[in-house]
């Protein structure tokens, strides 16, 4: 079983940056593309930033120029660097990951990690 395993989350002020992390527990072949979702109280859990292996990677607009989504250097690795971070920014992250293996589409979806941003 692919555990997804994240971790950066925490408590800043507003205007700080962090860097949230999500690993594969094991190599897995056929990842289409990797992402990061988040959910606030009461929300939706809504699509932040996406990357495909090839390195296309889009953006909801609330987070465009603030939110770097990228690849690490090992597989099955994606980061989210978060600058000038906002209250409204408040919610719990998940990572997810696609897979397409002949033909089959499989989602993994991480624990979720918890982002506060308060004065």
């Amino acid at each position: 079983q692919v555990q997804l395993v994240e971790s950066g989350g925490g408590l800043v002020q507003p205007g700080a940056s962090l860097t949230l992390s999500c690993e594969a527990s094991r190599s897995v072949v056929g990842i289409a593309a990797m992402g990061w979702f988040r959910q606030a109280p009461g929300n939706e859990r809504d699509l932040v930033a996406k990357i495909t292996t090839r390195g296309i990677a889009n953006y909801t607009d609330s987070v465009k120029g603030r939110f770097t989504i990228f690849k690490g250097t090992r597989k099955n690795l994606v980061y989210l660097q978060m600058n000038n971070l906002k209250p409204e920014d408040t919610a719990t992250y998940y990572c997810r990951f696609w897979r397409n293996f002949q033909g089959i589409l499989t989602d993994y979806w991480g624990q979720g990690t918890q982002v506060t941003v308060s004065s």
